[in-house]
């Protein structure tokens, strides 16, 4: 697989970010449209009426002390029309990295050593995951940086790609982007919610592009 030059944030989009995208486009997310998210009630997700990107994983409203954890509650589509605001806004062309631009990076690019996560091998070091998160998002950039600088791609929320889902193919590709069609969109990165094997750089997630829920997120590409 190559993939040719791109830039990728250095942080998964923040609550704060995000909210400048909705107070200056007037956007309704998915969740505020259909009126409800998933969220963690201690046990099990819940499905909640009235939960949208204000809101942190147990539901309840975040304070702005929290606008600097990753935008959570956030389909998809959300966050592609957020690329979209942001191209406009800038006059550069913001989008979601395929699912070969984020693997790339998440493994450290050229100068990747094989870490089983992102910069690491232990995930402790890089991750929010099950084991040591307290069932909530953390503020972004609090772990170690993976070989290029990046933060939280194993770990902290799921990322949404560009991609549709499909299997992978064994022939050598170039800027690879995934079936021309399917049902669900590629997340990558596991999130503060899950066990560790699913914060490894090769494990993948696949939802409908409407999905939203107490662990799905995102980050730029450029």
């Amino acid at each position: 697989m190559t993939v040719s030059d791109f830039y990728i944030g250095r942080y998964e989009v923040t609550v704060r970010q995000f909210k400048e995208f909705i107070d200056a486009s007037g956007y309704r997310t998915d969740a505020e449209k259909e009126g409800w998210s998933y969220v963690w009630n201690g046990k099990e997700w819940e499905k909640r009426s009235g939960i949208n990107w204000k809101y942190d994983a147990a539901g309840a409203l975040r304070p702005s002390s929290d606008y600097n954890h990753p935008v959570i509650h956030v389909s998809w589509n959300d966050a592609t029309e957020y690329c979209k605001w942001l191209s406009q806004k800038t006059g550069k062309q913001y989008r979601l990295p395929t699912e070969a631009e984020w693997e790339y990076a998440a493994r450290g690019g050229s100068s990747g050593r094989g870490y089983k996560y992102a910069g690491s091998n232990a995930i402790d070091e890089v991750a929010w995951y099950s084991s040591n998160s307290g069932s909530k998002t953390h503020p972004v950039g609090q772990k170690k940086a993976n070989e290029l600088g990046l933060y939280d791609m194993s770990g902290n929320v799921w990322e949404w790609c560009q991609d549709w889902y499909g299997a992978y193919t064994a022939n050598a590709q170039t800027n690879p982007k995934g079936p021309t069609g399917a049902s669900s969109r590629v997340g990558r990165g596991g999130s503060w919610g899950n066990v560790a094997r699913n914060c490894r750089t090769s494990d993948r997630y696949g939802g409908a592009p409407s999905v939203r829920s107490l662990s799905l997120g995102f980050r730029l590409a450029l």
